[in-house]
């Protein structure tokens, strides 16, 4: 099913229409978002743009139709096949994965129990972010992360919005597959948010590979855990690093004789040097590739990518200027 169909399946009557009238390249479409009494807005082509009734991208928020009450509700009927109560552990997490791999986000009112969330109610928030899979863009980071024929723990640091869980699953993808030059690895991947494969039903929407197991919406180190007593992979992958006992869970993966693809958020290596949770990933050489991600000229783009010893493999700036 092509991306138009996907997303205009899972809105309301009113917004169907008007998505129609725009004609958009669902290709250069990122993001949707809907909010009551507020006017529609889309993320297009890396901008933000006001939607008008008749389909027209405005500059003004005057000149955008007003997202209604019925809008919501009918958008959430179509997003859970009208039985909310059927995803309420998505729910719980913020979002629902529907056919494609499309994110929706999903605010409201959060219902606690005991300090945990148990519900969100009255949802009147919706973020819709439309999955794109860009095969082949991992292909030129792949000679640099293996190193005499075996894969390296690599680490992607990238600020946010800049490309890094669409590389890392095209990365995932490859050394799954394998290749004349590598052999094909099994990869388990512990995909909390449902961003690398995207399952819908536990089925992966996106491709990542012949070989690959997927632990979908579980914590990063318990997931990590269990898919090695369980899984016997030769790698695992994870995105967005962080928190302590991520780190804790990585140190028993390497230990294991596991090789680790992991992302996390940040602009250098010394942007995760100064975090204190992370600092050891550097200081202890623990990965032996770093990928750095920039926005310019566009999101994905490979800035440097160094070995543990600081040494650049991969200089994108003077890429650039010898490319000019």
């Amino acid at each position: 099913m092509a991306k138009k169909e996907e997303i205009l399946k899972i809105v309301s009557t009113k917004l169907r229409h008007i998505l129609h009238l725009a004609n958009l390249d669902y290709e250069c479409l990122q993001e949707l978002r809907i909010r009551v009494h507020e006017p529609l807005i889309i993320t297009y082509g890396g901008m933000e743009h006001f939607v008008s009734d008749n389909g027209q991208l405005v500059e003004l928020a005057s000149q955008a139709y007003q997202i209604t009450t019925m809008d919501v509700k009918e958008t959430l009927a179509y997003i859970s096949s009208y039985s909310l109560y059927a995803y309420e552990d998505e729910i719980r997490k913020g979002f629902i994965t529907v056919v494609g791999g499309h994110r929706v986000g999903l605010a409201g009112k959060v219902v606690l129990e005991k300090e945990y969330v148990k519900s969100v109610k009255s949802i009147s928030f919706i973020n819709i972010r439309i999955s794109h899979e860009k095969k082949g863009c991992g292909e030129f980071v792949i000679p640099y992360i293996f190193d005499q024929g075996k894969l390296c723990h690599t680490l992607i640091i990238s600020p946010p919005g800049c490309g890094k869980t669409t590389l890392l699953r095209d990365v995932i993808r490859l050394i799954s597959n394998g290749s004349k030059e590598h052999q094909g690895l099994t990869v388990g991947v512990v995909d909390e948010r449902s961003e690398i494969g995207a399952c819908y039903q536990g089925v992966p929407q996106n491709d990542v590979g012949i070989r690959t197991d997927i632990l979908d919406c579980c914590p990063k180190a318990e997931g990590m855990l269990m898919m090695i007593r369980s899984m016997s992979p030769s790698v695992i992958a994870v995105d967005e690093i962080g928190k302590r006992e991520d780190i804790e869970a990585i140190a028993y993966v390497m230990n294991c004789g596991c090789q680790m693809l992991a992302t996390i958020h940040g602009s250098s290596i010394e942007d995760i040097r100064n975090k204190p949770v992370l600092r050891k990933l550097v200081e202890e050489r623990w990965f032996k590739r770093f990928i750095i991600l920039s926005a310019d000229p566009m999101p994905g783009n490979v800035l440097m990518i160094f070995d543990e010893h600081g040494s650049v493999l991969f200089d994108g700036k003077n890429a650039l200027s010898k490319g000019a």
